[in-house]
């Protein structure tokens, strides 16, 4: 099966900081991929990378151009607008009509329970809504693969579990995931496979049980240690 990404010793600049050291790595349909280490261990670069919002200074990156693919960052960013303004505009820009944009967006707002607030101020929400409305915003698209970067690490508990309910139920209907994240619990709720970065290189690539009961290379075990720890 040809992987939806694939990464032949790719490399990250930002002048002279080396954000990812020749990272080889392929990631399939259907996987559920987390993305651990310490911060500037690469993984926000990484996701970045897989979008294409970063380019590779060497290396090889190839990405199959028909995927639809969305990506949410810790903090969204939300238009000065109401909530379902903020879904049906990005819609529009992709090329829908406003009018099925706007009842396409109700339908996303919907999934995540919020069309009783689509008349509300976008940035008057809490930060738990705003999350959110972010993955209404990236619902609506129907991507078959959704990054995201820390998504529930600025939310208080409550919203924490909503956000994680709905991330799992999208990739129970077979959307891709892969993101980053501090929290273990949830590295273990979610994830089939986990990544451990260190200085931008790829340090281990595990299934999920094994990356928490195998053995590990000594810079992820000491990094497991002192997180659970």
């Amino acid at each position: 099966m040809t992987p939806m990404f694939s990464l032949d010793s790719v490399s990250v600049n930002f002048g002279r900081v080396q954000a990812l050291r020749r990272c080889t790595l392929r990631i399939s349909a259907g996987e559920r991929l987390a993305l651990v280490g310490s911060n500037g261990s690469g993984k926000s670069t990484l996701l970045r990378t897989l979008h294409g919002l970063v380019a590779p200074a060497e290396g090889r990156l190839q990405r199959d151009a028909r995927v639809r693919q969305a990506m949410l960052f810790q903090r969204p960013y939300m238009l000065r607008a109401s909530v379902l303004q903020n879904v049906a505009l990005s819609l529009w820009l992709r090329g829908v009509a406003w009018k099925p944009a706007k009842a396409q967006a109700l339908q996303a707002l919907e999934r995540v329970g919020l069309a009783d607030l689509a008349g509300r101020h976008a940035k008057a929400l809490s930060g738990g809504q705003q999350q959110r409305v972010a993955l209404a915003r990236a619902w609506a698209f129907k991507p078959q693969v959704l990054l995201l970067d820390e998504p529930t690490s600025s939310l208080d508990p409550s919203a924490k579990r909503e956000v994680e309910r709905l991330i799992a139920e999208f990739a129970g209907d077979g959307m891709t995931l892969i993101f980053s994240s501090h929290n273990l619990g949830q590295v273990k709720r979610l994830a089939s496979r986990v990544l451990y970065l260190e200085q931008g290189r790829l340090v281990a690539d595990l299934p999920t049980h094994d990356f928490f009961n195998g053995p590990l290379p000594p810079a992820a075990d000491n990094f497991l240690k002192g997180e659970l720890g």
